[in-house]
Protein backbone atom coordinates (compact mmCIF):
# COMPACT_ATOMS: atom_id res chain seq x y z
CA UNK A 1 0.00 0.00 0.00
CA UNK A 2 1.55 3.33 -0.36
CA UNK A 3 1.92 5.43 1.90
CA UNK A 4 0.99 9.25 2.39
CA UNK A 5 2.98 11.28 0.87
CA UNK A 6 0.85 14.88 1.96
CA UNK A 7 -1.76 15.13 4.59
CA UNK A 8 -4.18 17.79 5.87
CA UNK A 9 -4.87 17.39 9.66
CA UNK A 10 -7.57 19.25 11.07
CA UNK A 11 -6.65 22.16 9.09
CA UNK A 12 -8.66 24.76 10.24
CA UNK A 13 -8.44 28.87 8.81
CA UNK A 14 -10.68 31.59 9.15
CA UNK A 15 -10.90 34.88 7.28
CA UNK A 16 -12.57 37.12 10.17
CA UNK A 17 -15.87 35.35 10.11
CA UNK A 18 -15.53 33.26 7.16
CA UNK A 19 -14.58 29.82 7.67
CA UNK A 20 -12.38 28.72 5.16
CA UNK A 21 -11.37 25.50 6.03
CA UNK A 22 -13.41 23.67 8.96
CA UNK A 23 -11.47 20.67 10.77
CA UNK A 24 -10.52 19.40 7.10
CA UNK A 25 -8.57 16.13 6.92
CA UNK A 26 -7.33 14.35 3.80
CA UNK A 27 -4.62 12.41 2.85
CA UNK A 28 -3.07 11.78 -0.41
CA UNK A 29 -1.07 8.32 -1.02
CA UNK A 30 2.48 8.58 -2.87
CA UNK A 31 1.74 7.97 -6.45
CA UNK A 32 -2.10 8.77 -6.62
CA UNK A 33 -3.88 11.63 -8.67
CA UNK A 34 -6.55 12.65 -6.42
CA UNK A 35 -9.36 15.35 -6.71
CA UNK A 36 -10.35 17.81 -4.33
CA UNK A 37 -14.06 19.23 -5.63
CA UNK A 38 -16.74 21.12 -4.27
CA UNK A 39 -19.26 24.14 -5.33
CA UNK A 40 -17.22 27.76 -5.98
CA UNK A 41 -16.71 29.28 -2.42
CA UNK A 42 -16.42 25.31 -0.40
CA UNK A 43 -12.32 25.80 0.34
CA UNK A 44 -10.50 23.72 -2.42
CA UNK A 45 -8.64 26.63 -3.96
CA UNK A 46 -7.79 27.95 -0.25
CA UNK A 47 -6.48 24.09 1.02
CA UNK A 48 -4.02 25.08 -2.32
CA UNK A 49 -3.01 28.22 -0.78
CA UNK A 50 -2.54 26.89 2.42
CA UNK A 51 -0.58 23.75 1.35
CA UNK A 52 1.85 26.11 -0.52
CA UNK A 53 1.97 28.58 2.54
CA UNK A 54 0.17 31.73 1.18
CA UNK A 55 -1.86 31.16 3.83
CA UNK A 56 -1.42 30.27 7.28
CA UNK A 57 -3.38 27.79 9.07
CA UNK A 58 -5.26 28.91 12.18
CA UNK A 59 -4.88 25.08 13.98
CA UNK A 60 -3.86 21.90 12.88
CA UNK A 61 -1.45 20.86 10.47
CA UNK A 62 0.03 19.90 6.63
CA UNK A 63 2.39 17.46 6.58
CA UNK A 64 4.61 16.53 2.73
CA UNK A 65 6.85 13.56 3.41
CA UNK A 66 6.97 13.06 6.84
CA UNK A 67 7.48 17.19 7.76
CA UNK A 68 5.26 19.78 9.06
CA UNK A 69 4.57 22.70 6.54
CA UNK A 70 3.15 24.97 9.21
CA UNK A 71 6.74 27.00 9.87
CA UNK A 72 7.92 26.36 6.11
CA UNK A 73 8.65 29.42 4.80
CA UNK A 74 6.25 30.16 1.24
CA UNK A 75 9.76 30.40 -0.96
CA UNK A 76 11.05 27.18 0.08
CA UNK A 77 8.06 24.75 -0.40
CA UNK A 78 9.15 24.34 -3.82
CA UNK A 79 12.03 23.45 -3.06
CA UNK A 80 10.91 20.82 -1.02
CA UNK A 81 8.87 19.18 -3.42
CA UNK A 82 5.92 21.09 -4.30
CA UNK A 83 4.80 22.85 -7.18
CA UNK A 84 1.41 24.22 -8.57
CA UNK A 85 -0.66 25.87 -11.06
CA UNK A 86 -2.90 28.57 -10.79
CA UNK A 87 -6.71 28.77 -11.38
CA UNK A 88 -6.01 32.74 -13.60
CA UNK A 89 -2.64 31.81 -15.57
CA UNK A 90 0.10 33.64 -13.80
CA UNK A 91 2.08 33.84 -16.61
CA UNK A 92 4.89 36.87 -18.09
CA UNK A 93 2.97 37.53 -21.61
CA UNK A 94 6.30 39.30 -23.30
CA UNK A 95 8.36 36.25 -21.97
CA UNK A 96 8.43 33.60 -24.73
CA UNK A 97 7.96 30.06 -23.98
CA UNK A 98 10.93 28.51 -22.99
CA UNK A 99 11.59 31.92 -20.56
CA UNK A 100 8.33 31.40 -18.63
CA UNK A 101 9.43 27.88 -17.93
CA UNK A 102 12.84 28.51 -17.12
CA UNK A 103 11.23 30.93 -14.32
CA UNK A 104 10.12 27.43 -12.89
CA UNK A 105 13.45 25.71 -13.40
CA UNK A 106 15.28 28.86 -12.00
CA UNK A 107 13.29 29.16 -8.48
CA UNK A 108 13.61 25.35 -7.85
CA UNK A 109 17.35 24.62 -9.05
CA UNK A 110 18.77 27.89 -8.98
CA UNK A 111 22.68 25.80 -8.10
CA UNK A 112 22.02 24.18 -11.79
CA UNK A 113 24.11 25.12 -14.63
CA UNK A 114 22.00 27.26 -16.96
CA UNK A 115 22.51 25.06 -20.27
CA UNK A 116 21.12 22.18 -18.07
CA UNK A 117 18.08 24.33 -16.75
CA UNK A 118 17.46 25.20 -20.47
CA UNK A 119 17.99 21.39 -21.61
CA UNK A 120 15.70 20.01 -19.06
CA UNK A 121 12.77 23.29 -19.85
CA UNK A 122 12.53 22.39 -23.55
CA UNK A 123 12.29 18.64 -22.68
CA UNK A 124 9.22 19.73 -20.22
CA UNK A 125 8.15 21.61 -23.19
CA UNK A 126 8.17 18.48 -25.82
CA UNK A 127 6.52 16.43 -22.47
CA UNK A 128 3.65 18.70 -22.52
CA UNK A 129 3.55 18.45 -26.34
CA UNK A 130 3.89 22.55 -27.28
CA UNK A 131 8.30 22.57 -27.51
CA UNK A 132 7.09 23.96 -31.23
CA UNK A 133 5.89 27.08 -29.10
CA UNK A 134 9.51 27.51 -27.50
CA UNK A 135 10.59 30.39 -29.12
CA UNK A 136 7.08 32.41 -28.90
CA UNK A 137 6.00 35.15 -26.89
CA UNK A 138 3.38 33.89 -24.67
CA UNK A 139 1.09 36.92 -25.42
CA UNK A 140 -1.18 35.76 -28.40
CA UNK A 141 -1.18 32.03 -28.00
CA UNK A 142 -4.25 30.14 -27.65
CA UNK A 143 -5.21 29.58 -23.81
CA UNK A 144 -5.41 26.10 -24.23
CA UNK A 145 -1.57 25.98 -25.46
CA UNK A 146 -1.20 28.61 -22.42
CA UNK A 147 -2.69 26.39 -19.63
CA UNK A 148 0.50 23.96 -20.77
CA UNK A 149 2.45 26.73 -20.58
CA UNK A 150 2.00 27.12 -17.17
CA UNK A 151 1.79 23.05 -16.62
CA UNK A 152 5.53 23.03 -17.89
CA UNK A 153 6.62 25.63 -15.69
CA UNK A 154 5.27 23.71 -12.47
CA UNK A 155 7.29 20.67 -14.08
CA UNK A 156 10.14 22.09 -14.27
CA UNK A 157 10.92 22.47 -10.71
CA UNK A 158 11.10 18.56 -10.72
CA UNK A 159 8.35 18.44 -8.27
CA UNK A 160 7.05 15.22 -6.63
CA UNK A 161 3.69 16.40 -5.36
CA UNK A 162 1.87 18.90 -8.36
CA UNK A 163 -0.99 20.86 -7.56
CA UNK A 164 -3.28 21.52 -10.46
CA UNK A 165 -5.73 24.31 -9.97
CA UNK A 166 -8.10 23.55 -12.27
CA UNK A 167 -6.19 22.67 -15.62
CA UNK A 168 -9.77 21.75 -17.68
CA UNK A 169 -10.76 25.55 -17.26
CA UNK A 170 -11.48 27.07 -20.38
CA UNK A 171 -10.31 24.12 -22.27
CA UNK A 172 -12.57 22.49 -25.04
CA UNK A 173 -14.15 19.05 -25.51
CA UNK A 174 -11.45 17.71 -27.48
CA UNK A 175 -8.12 19.21 -25.11
CA UNK A 176 -10.04 18.15 -21.87
CA UNK A 177 -9.77 14.41 -23.55
CA UNK A 178 -6.58 15.27 -24.16
CA UNK A 179 -5.40 16.75 -20.20
CA UNK A 180 -6.72 13.61 -19.17
CA UNK A 181 -4.13 11.37 -20.94
CA UNK A 182 -1.60 13.78 -20.51
CA UNK A 183 -2.13 13.76 -16.58
CA UNK A 184 -1.43 10.52 -16.96
CA UNK A 185 1.02 9.91 -18.68
CA UNK A 186 2.98 12.47 -16.52
CA UNK A 187 2.70 10.87 -13.01
CA UNK A 188 3.09 7.74 -14.26
CA UNK A 189 6.49 8.69 -16.28
CA UNK A 190 7.90 11.89 -13.93
CA UNK A 191 6.84 9.33 -10.49
CA UNK A 192 4.36 12.36 -9.26
CA UNK A 193 1.25 12.87 -6.92
CA UNK A 194 -0.81 14.60 -8.50
CA UNK A 195 -3.94 16.66 -6.51
CA UNK A 196 -6.18 18.60 -8.54
CA UNK A 197 -8.93 20.91 -7.93
CA UNK A 198 -11.42 20.68 -10.82
CA UNK A 199 -15.21 21.18 -11.74
CA UNK A 200 -14.94 19.89 -15.18
CA UNK A 201 -16.26 16.47 -13.31
CA UNK A 202 -15.94 14.35 -16.15
CA UNK A 203 -12.22 14.95 -16.03
CA UNK A 204 -12.59 13.99 -12.36
CA UNK A 205 -14.34 10.98 -12.76
CA UNK A 206 -11.92 9.57 -15.61
CA UNK A 207 -8.49 10.51 -13.96
CA UNK A 208 -8.69 10.48 -10.24
CA UNK A 209 -8.61 7.31 -8.25
CA UNK A 210 -9.81 8.89 -4.66
CA UNK A 211 -11.74 12.15 -4.64
CA UNK A 212 -12.47 14.54 -1.59
CA UNK A 213 -15.41 16.96 -1.62
CA UNK A 214 -15.87 20.24 -0.02
CA UNK A 215 -19.11 22.15 0.97
CA UNK A 216 -18.75 25.54 2.84
CA UNK A 217 -14.99 24.53 4.49
CA UNK A 218 -15.82 20.73 5.60
CA UNK A 219 -15.35 17.74 4.11
CA UNK A 220 -18.74 16.29 3.31
CA UNK A 221 -17.68 13.43 1.19
CA UNK A 222 -14.31 11.46 0.09
CA UNK A 223 -13.72 7.79 -1.66
CA UNK A 224 -13.24 6.60 -4.51
CA UNK A 225 -15.32 8.60 -7.86
CA UNK A 226 -17.89 6.01 -8.60
CA UNK A 227 -19.16 6.29 -4.96
CA UNK A 228 -18.34 10.17 -4.64
CA UNK A 229 -20.70 11.01 -7.23
CA UNK A 230 -23.71 8.84 -5.94
CA UNK A 231 -23.58 10.11 -2.65
CA UNK A 232 -26.33 12.25 -2.01
CA UNK A 233 -25.01 14.97 0.48
CA UNK A 234 -23.02 15.68 -2.89
CA UNK A 235 -25.43 15.81 -4.79
CA UNK A 236 -27.36 18.14 -2.74
CA UNK A 237 -23.63 20.36 -2.67
CA UNK A 238 -24.10 20.59 -6.42
CA UNK A 239 -27.60 21.18 -6.46
CA UNK A 240 -28.07 17.93 -8.37
CA UNK A 241 -26.19 19.47 -11.49
CA UNK A 242 -23.13 18.15 -13.19
CA UNK A 243 -22.82 15.04 -10.47
CA UNK A 244 -25.92 14.02 -10.74
CA UNK A 245 -26.37 13.85 -14.02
Amino acid sequence: MARGLLALDHARLRFGGIVALDDVCLEVAEGSIVGLIGPNGAGKTTAFNAITRLYRLDSGDIVFDGRSLRRVRPSRVIRLGIARTFQNLELFPNLTVLENVLVGAHVATRLQREREQKRHALETLDDVGIAEHAHRRASGLPYGTLKRVELARALAGRPRLLLLDEPAGGLNHEEVDELVGLIRRLRDERELTILLVEHHMRLVMEVCEHVHVLNFGRTIAAGVPADVQRDPAVIEAYLGGELAA
